[in-house]
């Protein structure tokens, strides 16, 4: 990392929580990754974390006092709400069965839930616990209803637990941890060095100059990758249908309209892409010829009633028969027999993944969170519903996997 990286972040303050689990011990390797990284980091412990960490520990390691109880700074009446406001990020390591179902219940009855519920900071949680307790159902219920709600969790690791048992309950690697939080903070450069293609949006097929055939698209989720490869990293190129969104700050945006367009747009850029993510609604099929005037009712019916259709080029599949070195990542939206489906698209399309999703009555489109599947050559993968920001990453580490 690069002094000049460090001196962008070094205003930005990382809220540690810490609860009453024996990996309590590993939150300090996880405060020096961030201070190394140059982020000031102020630790909330629950009253049994203090029991397996020493508070004097923490405030040696951050040279801040260690925040453990609601009415432990008679400066600050409204303490949970003055650490909440700080934070860049807040992540929970780790974080107990207990407290991840308090904070998936907005329960608030010490300072770190109370500090939970009040920072509007991005959240980030690594549980540890017992094998049974972390596949407990209403543990798995719990941890996704904090992801649906834009929470990043970075699940546990399977190893041999502190109870005897072996299987996933481990915290995960600390420096995993690390990486996610800085993510989460705009410095994590996992991506940097690679150039990433993104297509995103509806294409629009004329019809005449006034009417067209296009599709409901938001392209809410290509523009949330771009933001993420960018954040991350990458030189990222956006080719985008029409859409009401703002074009993203860092990337290269090229705008189109048809699907003609957007392939000879794309070109260039895959063939220099490490990554390509083909997230855009493109028209399967166009008009044969568009019309030069309004097509008028009454005088241009004929035309109206029977307007001849061609197929448009399939971006996707086109260019992923040309990959050399990249990663290709498709999408699917279906609305039945969806894995079937993308299982289809998968192979026709030469893709390394489909991302599926169901949009039957709407469920995707211009909304702010969905519901996916993976689709790759080893099966099938669900993930629980997010904010399709936090999709984005989770897309984006797929895209990192494959190219392992």
């Amino acid at each position: 990392m690069t002094a000049e990286t460090v001196s962008s972040i070094v205003r930005k303050t990382a809220v540690v929580g810490v609860t009453g689990c024996i990996a309590a011990y590993k939150t300090c390797e996880i405060i020096r990754g961030l201070q190394k990284a140059g982020v000031r980091v102020k630790v909330v412990m629950t009253e049994h974390a203090t029991k397996f960490v020493d508070p004097v520990t923490f405030r040696a390691l951050t040279h801040e006092e260690v925040a453990i109880d609601l009415f432990d700074d008679p400066t600050d009446p409204i303490h949970h709400i003055s650490l909440a406001e700080e934070a860049d990020a807040f992540l929970v390591a780790p974080c107990t069965a207990n407290v991840a179902a308090k904070m998936a219940h907005g329960i608030a009855d010490d300072l770190l839930t109370t500090t939970a519920l009040a920072t509007t900071a991005p959240v980030l949680i690594a549980p540890a616990m017992n094998v049974h307790m972390y596949q407990h159902p209403a543990t798995r219920a719990n941890l996704g209803l904090l992801q649906s709600r834009g929470a990043i969790v970075i699940e546990a690791e399977d190893g041999y637990l502190a109870c005897g048992e072996i299987g996933p309950g481990r915290l995960a690697d600390p420096a995993a941890i690390v990486d996610a939080t800085l993510s989460v903070l705009g410095v994590r450069n996992d991506l940097e060095g690679l150039r990433v293609l993104i297509t995103a949006g509806p294409t629009v097929e004329p019809i005449d100059p006034v009417r067209y055939i296009s599709n409901y698209s938001s392209g809410k989720s290509g523009y949330a990758l771009a933001v993420a490869a960018a954040r991350r990293g990458a030189q990222v190129t956006l080719v985008s249908g029409p859409t009401s969104l703002d074009p993203p700050k860092d990337v290269c945006f090229i705008g189109v309209r048809t699907a003609v367009d957007m392939l000879a747009a794309c070109q260039r850029p895959f063939e220099k892409a490490d990554i390509a993510i083909f997230a855009a609604a493109v028209a399967d099929m166009r008009p044969a010829t568009a019309a030069d005037h309004k097509l008028k009712k009454g005088v241009d019916d004929d035309a109206l009633a029977g307007i001849p259709l061609v197929k448009n080029p399939d971006v996707l599949a086109t260019l992923a028969a040309q990959k050399d070195r990249q990663v290709v990542v498709g999408y699917a939206a279906e609305t039945d027999d969806i894995l079937e489906n993308a299982r289809r698209k998968l192979k026709a399309k030469h893709a390394d993944v489909i991302v599926a999703n169901d949009v039957g009555e709407g469920k995707a489109f211009n909304a702010n969170d969905n519901k996916i599947w993976f689709v790759d050559e080893e099966g099938a993968e669900e993930l629980p519903r997010m904010t399709k920001a936090a999709l984005a990453d989770v897309i984006l580490n797929k895209a990192l996997d494959c190219m392992r």
